[in-house]
């Protein structure tokens, strides 16, 4: 991916800042700085506001999707120690976490986590305007905006900031999106060399303000109980009637980051916070599972009714209904073959079990 180019910019400069990434630190560094000038005209950037932000936008990632940034990397050790110190939830929005650290910063423990994200990144970033490893030197040379350099550094006592290049304001502003678009695309490879068996790494970088409605799902099992009456949660037992249930992703949705109907299934309503996002125990659930779903599909296309949304199964390898005409036994192996690789890779990722 290229960004764009100008006449009067060290723009080739810019695109080499993800060359030879070890570590994750550059890719978060460079959006939160992006993000920080998006709603400031101010050029200058405390950097414990930028690392504050750099946690804030590794939280998701590390705790909800349980992505790995490997082993040479401290960030993910420092995004799991504060959420213990803090408490704040895995889940919670950028704002809250940016907040909470903030309302912290005189804990001695959170400002030594932040501190080593400081010692780095802020010199190292700048290594494609200005050749040299040593801190002082860069911090020196940085001040002249040698070679058009993005930022300058600045170290006062604890004061430590960054002034922006006001040569590079307008091209910021006017091509935010392109360029935090290449930022996560460079981590989305990055991390793909880390979690090789992860599927979506790239709708696994930002929390979704909305998830996607479950509508056609849910208008699927109404069917399936109007025409074939009441259906058994597969948890609980319970009967469950039509629009009075609700829909889980028997493999978490944090691990699959999809809404396939051959991964739903109607539960009881007590489920959801309960399995949260752990993984069914598949010798207890998979069996029901694929019964519960083989016996649908049958009663569909036996009825002649074949909403559009039964075209998630061909993801599987086979047509609704060649699913339809499968033996029990059958139908059962392909859903074993489907989600033992699934669930096991989960299970490596540090996913836990549960069983109702």
């Amino acid at each position: 991916m290229q960004i764009p180019t100008s006449d009067i910019l060290t723009t080739n400069r810019l695109g080499k800042i993800f060359s030879n990434t070890v570590a994750a630190y550059k890719f978060f560094w460079f959006v939160s700085i992006m993000q920080i000038h998006a709603k400031s005209d101010n050029p200058r950037i405390s950097v414990w506001d930028i690392v504050i932000r750099m946690i804030a936008n590794a939280w998701y990632p590390i705790h909800y999707f349980r992505l790995s940034f490997g082993k040479s990397d401290s960030l993910f050790d420092i995004v799991m120690d504060l959420q213990h110190i803090t408490q704040i939830p895995i889940d919670a929005n950028s704002q809250i976490i940016i907040e909470g650290l903030k309302s912290r910063l005189e804990d001695k423990q959170i400002k030594r986590l932040l501190n080593t994200l400081t010692l780095n990144v802020p010199y190292r970033f700048l290594r494609p305007w200005i050749d040299t490893s040593d801190d002082k030197e860069m911090v020196r040379r940085s001040q002249t905006l040698e070679n058009g350099s993005l930022y300058a550094l600045y170290k006062e006592g604890s004061d430590f900031y960054i002034v922006l290049n006001n040569a590079w304001d307008t091209y910021l502003h006017t091509h935010y999106n392109i360029l935090i678009d290449f930022a996560y695309w460079n981590l989305t490879l990055f991390l793909q060399t880390r979690n090789p068996n992860v599927p979506a790494i790239s709708s696994k970088l930002i929390r979704p303000e909305v998830r996607n409605s479950l509508a056609r799902q849910h208008n699927y099992w109404d069917m399936v109980m109007e025409i074939g009456g009441p259906i058994h949660c597969i948890y609980t037992d319970k009967e469950l009637h039509p629009k009075d249930y609700d829909l889980d992703h028997f493999i978490p949705w944090s691990f699959v980051s999809h809404d396939l109907l051959w991964n739903l299934i109607p539960s009881d309503g007590s489920i959801n916070s309960s399995k949260s996002n752990n993984l069914p125990d598949l010798n207890v659930y998979l069996p029901k599972l694929a019964e519960l779903q083989h016996h649908s599909l049958q009663l569909l296309i036996k009825n002649n009714k074949e909403p559009k949304v039964m075209e998630d199964f061909i993801s599987l390898g086979y047509t609704a209904r060649e699913l339809a005409d499968m033996d029990d036994a059958h139908f059962r192996k392909l859903y074993e073959r489907t989600f033992n690789p699934i669930n096991q890779i989960a299970l490596n990722m540090g996913f836990e079990v549960w069983k109702y």
